[in-house]
């Protein structure tokens, strides 16, 4: 009987215990959540003293309800510190914070969590390194802090002493310093993500300690160095996925030999995935290549230097889905044995130097390309490829993301066989030699969103069978030779938002309603015979119905006899009275101004010929070729003296081509600054109209932010510093702000954006292209004097899509205030690398709208990579100095792309601020900017 009392007792005693415990745990939770300052959508709402603490939202207890196992709360959206207060949960298995906004440091007191297993803190905004004291847990095998501001060494302590972990997980932060060598102390380590961060040095040789068990590394975009680590991944025969894209690694041999690694890697046979891309890396492709494992998924290589042909052997990768070898020096053929390649899904050869130069049939697709039956993406643009495009490709039937075989020299009809292609979305085979028609069986790709066939020398009519692509986005077949009506079917397709039909040879009336009623006349250029109700475009005549009739006779017959007998009289009167309007307008001028008129301005401008232009280009050759545009084409020519030159050639299908070439020669004669691209002098004939610049070698600012663009993979980096940025900025600003408050005559750009931003040989910007500019003239003199537009007072066709102020889409005249928005848009083009019509900006949402809405919580988002990159290797000064030299350039052009005119700054005003801010990047600290101006963030 004492027995079972004492017995009793006992039990007591532990149950007494354990209500105690989860006491003391309910009691650190409801702590806890007095320190969460933001519960948007209440899910802590039952964390109350009256709800058992086991039914807590987020907490699972353990199964004797002894104390709190598992507190997950991902996603919740919650704000506040990571309170210490956790550490009370002694009994915590696993931590679950992912996808919160919790901040400040990660308490060491975690550390005394002796049972914690799981630890995931991903996605929250946790500053402050790695605490040394979490060596002391022990039974952790997972931790993952993904996604926060992380920084500094990791301590080699933490590897030492948590020889449990599997899963480690630090990647988007900015840890440095060196990968512990003491990582190898783990052998059960299944997983390394440690990509995006700044670690240095090499990867440590002691990983090869965790042969059998290591499945991922994934060091990408790191300042990683060395020779690819052949030792290492020669001893890891488990590893599946290799990740090591922009490190700053080199091939051995002093970057030159890339056989020793591709080697080594033959011995891990469970290899799906290997990125090395954008390291630099030279060399070529080894034959050993074809010995890596058939389970060898993906094959990333892309942004290198890597030359030399691809080796026949990769064809024994038959598991290989992607394929990506952008942007390096590859050339030769591209070889028939991809085509044994069965699982082929993704093949990216662009920006290479494949080409005909040796037989010249070897610079031909493959027609067994055709027999990668499961290819869904398959981009050859920019090469040097010849031949056809091999009626083969329809076998391709999984081909449904897109088709790019721009900017080659391919040849001959469109195949038919492209029509069997019923699941593709987007068709590039803009910028080659393809000719015949495009065939009505096209409309069987039903799913195409992207037809782009410009710039080729197809014929004959478009098809009606067009209007049945119900899915067409954007249908782009400028610059062909296309004849005949505009197909009526295309405003049916309720989805087409992008029309250009310009320089061909259509006739007749544009049709009305659907996409008609949305395009301008920028759609319709050079295409002479064309009339519509479209805004610039000739009215169609209504007398067509009735020509030919009898009352059509009668009146042509008295309108003669009429016009006989008052033509010389007319004529008389009229010259008579031009002559006394000129005589009277020149003397009222030249007696306000003490001036000769216009004339006096183009004496100093020197003669040239067609024949001597046709001499520099080389006849004008195709080769010759540096920039293409609606206007025209500019060729790269050199006089007879050695100065090159750029000569811009207009097209001259419409009456708008010879306004535009009249209008720019009207400013270029009257406007002098080192900002502003001067004319040397220009040839007009009736036939030929060319404007004479100087040539500039390093392109367009487009060029360099973008160096790769066309293909929508780009380059994935810009080479411009942030100084040569801000310089550019502070450039476009002084001749923008030059043309609006210091020129002889006011002047509008109404264009302003990279490509019309060109670049000498200094990197000094130089704003060209002033084909769509107004001319505001003084007549009254002063300030206060009248002003005439010369040019249209409207802004219909005024600029390119994403640069065009919002004002003008509501029919306000054109202003200065148009172009600081443009000039707006181009900053912060130039600080995110983000084109405004990028694929991202739906919605509603644009270029400024995403800066402003991002910028202040998460800069990295919107920020160029380059520019971060870049910045992690300077001094703690002069990063400092950079991010507020960034800083002041997102605000100013978030300001100067307000969307009320009257909110926006001056150029004066734009100009002088970022001359201030070059002065402090050269170290004048006492220079203010921008960010002292008023701007309103989302709140």
């Amino acid at each position: 009987m004492k027995q079972d009392e004492n017995s009793g007792r006992r039990l007591y005693k532990i149950s007494g215990y354990h209500h105690h415990s989860l006491l003391t745990d309910k009691a650190a939770l409801l702590a806890f959540r007095r320190t969460v300052i933001l519960d948007p959508n209440f899910r802590l709402a039952n964390w109350v003293e009256a709800v058992d603490v086991c039914n807590f939202t987020g907490v699972r207890c353990d199964k004797h309800r002894h104390h709190i196992a598992q507190l997950n709360l991902s996603n919740y959206e919650l704000t506040g510190p990571l309170s210490p207060i956790i550490s009370n949960l002694t009994g915590l298995r696993a931590l679950n914070l992912v996808e919160n906004n919790f901040f400040g440091l990660i308490p060491p007191e975690l550390s005394s969590l002796q049972h914690l297993r799981h630890l995931q803190l991903d996605s929250n905004n946790l500053t402050g390194s790695l605490p040394e004291s979490f060596a002391l847990l022990s039974k952790l095998t997972l931790i993952t802090l993904m996604g926060n501001n992380m920084k500094g060494e990791l301590p080699p302590s933490f590897f030492s002493n948590c020889t449990s972990l599997r899963n480690v997980d630090l990647s988007y932060n900015f840890f440095t310093g060196n990968i512990p060598k003491e990582i190898g102390n783990c052998p059960d380590l299944w997983t390394i993500n440690f990509y995006n961060n700044q670690f240095t040095g090499e990867l440590p040789e002691s990983l090869t300690n965790i042969s059998f068990s290591l499945y991922n590394i994934d060091v990408e975009n790191n300042y990683l160095s060395g020779e690819l680590p052949a030792n290492i991944v020669g001893n890891l025969p488990s590893l599946s996925l290799l990740h090591l894209s922009y490190n700053h690694m080199v091939s051995h041999n002093n970057n030159t030999n890339l056989e020793p690694f591709f080697t080594a890697l033959g011995n891990c046979t469970d290899l799906e995935e290997l990125e090395l891309a954008g390291m630099g890396l030279t060399g070529t492709l080894p034959s050993s290549i074809g010995q890596l494992s058939s389970k060898l998924s993906s094959l990333m290589l892309q942004e290198n230097q890597i030359y030399g042909s691809i080796p026949s052997d990769i064809a024994n990768l038959t598991g290989l889905t992607v394929l990506n070898l952008t942007s390096n020096s590859l050339n030769g053929t591209i070889s028939a044995k991809i085509s044994h390649l069965f699982n082929l899904e993704q093949l990216f050869l662009s920006h290479n130097l494949f080409t005909g130069e040796i037989p010249a049939a070897l610079g031909n697709i493959p027609p067994t390309l055709g027999h990668c039956i499961d290819l869904y993406k398959l981009d050859l643009s920019y090469n040097r490829l010849i031949g056809s495009i091999p009626p083969e490709i329809s076998q391709i039937r999984e081909l449904r993301i897109f088709l790019n075989l721009s900017h080659n020299q391919l040849e001959g009809p469109l195949p038919i066989e492209l029509s069997k292609l019923e699941n593709v979305q987007e068709m590039d085979v803009s910028s080659n030699n393809l000719t015949g028609n495009i065939f009505f069986q096209i409309s069987s790709c039903i799913a195409l969103r992207m037809m782009n066939f410009a710039h080729n020398s197809l014929q004959g009519n478009l098809p009606d069978s067009l209007g049945d692509l119900k899915n067409l986005e954007s249908f782009d077949v400028s610059g062909n030779h296309l004849s005949g009506k505009i197909p009526e079917s295309l405003n049916k397709i309720d989805t087409l938002t992008y029309l250009n039909l310009s320089f061909n040879n259509f006739e007749g009336l544009i049709p009305h309603g659907g996409i008609f009623n949305l395009v301008t006349e920028r759609s319709f250029l050079g295409n002479q015979h064309l009339c519509g109700t479209i805004s610039g475009m000739p009215d169609c005549s209504q007398k067509r119905r009735w020509f030919g009739t009898s009352i059509f006779l009668i009146i042509f017959i008295l309108i003669i006899f009429v016009s006989a007998f008052f033509s010389t009289i007319c004529c008389f009167i009229g010259i008579r009275h031009i002559k006394v309007m000129v005589s009277s307008r020149n003397s009222l001028r030249t007696a306000r101004t003490g001036k000769s008129t216009v004339p006096k301005l183009i004496h100093n401008f020197p003669r040239i010929t067609y024949r001597e232009l046709a001499e520099a280009t080389e006849g004008f050759d195709e080769q010759k070729v540096v920039g293409k545009g609606s206007y025209g084409r500019v060729y790269k020519g050199i006089l007879p003296d050695g100065t090159p030159i750029a000569v811009k050639v207009l097209q001259l299908q419409s009456e708008n081509s010879t306004k535009s070439f009249n209008r720019e020669c009207q400013v270029l004669k009257r406007i002098r600054h080192r900002n502003l691209i001067r004319i040397i002098t220009a040839c007009s004939l009736p036939d030929f109209k060319a404007l004479i610049l100087p040539y500039m070698a390093n392109g367009s600012l487009d060029s360099r932010l973008y160096p790769h663009s066309g293909t929508g993979l780009g380059s994935g980096f810009s080479d411009l510093t942030l100084i040569q940025r801000v310089n550019i900025c502070s450039d476009i600003a002084e001749g923008m702000a030059y043309l609006h408050h210091h020129s002889p005559v006011k002047v509008i750009h109404c264009d302003l954006k990279p490509s019309n931003v060109l670049l000498n040989d200094d990197m000094t910007a130089l704003v060209s292209d002033f084909g769509m500019a107004r001319l505001i003239l003084t007549v009254g003199g002063g300030n206060a004097g009248a002003t005439e537009n010369m040019g249209n007072s409207t802004a219909n066709s005024c600029g390119s899509i994403g640069y065009i102020a919002p004002e003008y889409g509501l029919g306000s005249n054109t202003s200065t205030k148009g172009d600081v928005y443009s000039f707006g848009i181009v900053v912060l083009e130039i600080v995110t690398r983000k084109r405004p019509t990028d694929e991202i900006f739906v919605g509603g949402l644009n270029l400024h709208k995403w800066v402003k809405n991002h910028y202040h919580c998460r800069a990295e988002q919107v920020i160029d990579s380059s520019l971060l990159r870049a910045s992690r290797d300077q001094s703690p000064e002069i990063k400092n100095m950079w991010e507020v030299a960034i800083r002041e350039l997102v605000e100013l052009g978030i300001l100067c792309t307000q969307e009320s005119p009257s909110t926006r700054p001056t150029m004066l005003d734009a100009a002088d601020d970022l001359d201030r801010l070059k002065r402090y990047l050269s170290g004048d600290t006492t220079a203010t900017f921008a960010s002292s101006w008023e701007i309103h963030h989302p709140q």
